[in-house]
């Protein structure tokens, strides 16, 4: 149960940090000029970014605490899943950051989507199994 309170808490982190820096770069531009829709925009990206981890991390989590409530405790597969997981919302975030535009694919963007997808999948395959 801790490995999946850890990894709710830690990406319940990412999307309020990530709203901060929303905020902060808001406040260090425009604020009438919203965020644009130029990729290579970093307040572009900073919204993006905590837009699609506030879309995916709930729903993470939840499934993080579904496992870990069935009976006989967390498999190993899944609890590593669960950390994974959690490590490929990040690496996501990063690589939206870290680009220097949207518009092209950031490696570590790319590797936490496919991570993000197969992880999700087998968190659903785990609550299924009952854990």
């Amino acid at each position: 149960m801790e490995t999946a309170v850890l990894c709710s808490g830690l990406l319940g982190l990412l999307v309020f940090v990530l709203g901060f820096m929303v905020s902060m770069t808001r406040g260090k531009t425009d604020p009438d000029s919203g965020d644009g829709s130029d990729p290579a925009d970093r307040l572009h990206k900073m919204v993006r970014a905590h837009g699609n981890a506030t879309e995916y991390a709930p729903m993470l989590a939840l499934l993080m605490l579904i496992v870990a409530m069935g009976e006989g405790g967390i498999p190993a597969w899944a609890m590593w899943t669960m950390i994974l997981v959690t490590a490929c919302r990040y690496l996501h975030a990063i690589g939206m950051i870290a680009s220097s535009t949207l518009a092209q694919p950031h490696p570590l963007r790319v590797v936490g989507a496919l991570g993000t997808y197969i992880g999700g999948v087998v968190l659903c395959v785990a609550v299924f199994m009952g854990g």
